[in-house]
C-alpha cells in the first residue's frame, strides 16, 4: 500500500510561461524514457524479484518515480497555464500538443509519440531487468541532459538539476542491486536458475 504525502519531492514553482519548453519536457512525462515508464517497469518487475531487499528496492524506486512524474506534471503545468492563442500560435513545438490536448497534462514523447507499454522492459529475469534498469536511468539522464541543453528558464533548471541527480542516483543502486543478485545467485546450493530451461 502506498501512502500519498500530498506535497512535491522538490518544489515547482516556475514564474515564466513557456510552451516551447513544455512540448521537450513533456517527454519525461510520457516519453519512451520518462517517469511514467520508469515508475511502472520497476513497479512491475519487482514481482519476480527472487530477493526481498531487490523487491523493496525496486519498490521504493518505482514509487519515488511516481513522485518525478508528478513533478514533471506540475512544470508543465506551470509552463503552460494561462496562455494566450497568440503565445499558442506562435509556439510551433507546442501548438500541435494544443490543439490535441489543450493544456492538459498527457503522457506523449515530444516527438508526439503516445506513451504506451512497449516503452518499458519486464523480462522475469534477474540480471536482464537490473540491466535494463541501468540502461533505464541512464536514457533518463540523458534526456535531462539534452533539455538542460534546451532551457534558458532558472527555475526549470532547478528543477531538472534535482531530477537528473536522482537518476544518477538510481543508476548507482541499479549497479549495486546487480553485485548483490550475483553474489546471491553464486551461494552454493542458491544458485539462480529458471526451471523452464535449467534442468
Amino acid at each position: 500500500m502506498f501512502v500519498y504525502e500530498k506535497k512535491l519531492q522538490y518544489p515547482v514553482r516556475i514564474k515564466t510561461p513557456n510552451p516551447k519548453l513544455a512540448a521537450f519536457i513533456i517527454s519525461q512525462y510520457g516519453g519512451p524514457d520518462g517517469e511514467l515508464g520508469a515508475s511502472l517497469r520497476y513497479l512491475s518487475q519487482r514481482y519476480s524479484m527472487p530477493y526481498p531487499e531487490l523487491k523493496a528496492l525496486l519498490t521504493d524506486i518505482g514509487t519515488e518515480e511516481l513522485g518525478h512524474l508528478e513533478m514533471i506534471g506540475a512544470i508543465v503545468h506551470q509552463l503552460t497555464r494561462k496562455l494566450t492563442d497568440e503565445e499558442v500560435q506562435n509556439s510551433p513545438a507546442f501548438a500541435p500538443y494544443f490543439v490535441d490536448h489543450t493544456t492538459g497534462v498527457y503522457p506523449t514523447a515530444a516527438s508526439g509519440a503516445p506513451w504506451n507499454a512497449a516503452s518499458i522492459a519486464v523480462k522475469g529475469d534477474v540480471i536482464a531487468d537490473l540491466t535494463e534498469d541501468l540502461a533505464a536511468e541512464q536514457k533518463a539522464r540523458v534526456t535531462y541532459d539534452n533539455i538542460l541543453r534546451l532551457s534558458d528558464d532558472p527555475d526549470v533548471n532547478d528543477v531538472i538539476r534535482f531530477l537528473r541527480e536522482r537518476e544518477v542516483v538510481h543508476f548507482q543502486r541499479f549497479g549495486e542491486a546487480i553485485r548483490l543478485a550475483k553474489e546471491k545467485m553464486d551461494q552454493k546450493n542458491v544458485y539462480f536458475t529458471n526451471p523452464a530451461f535449467d534442468r
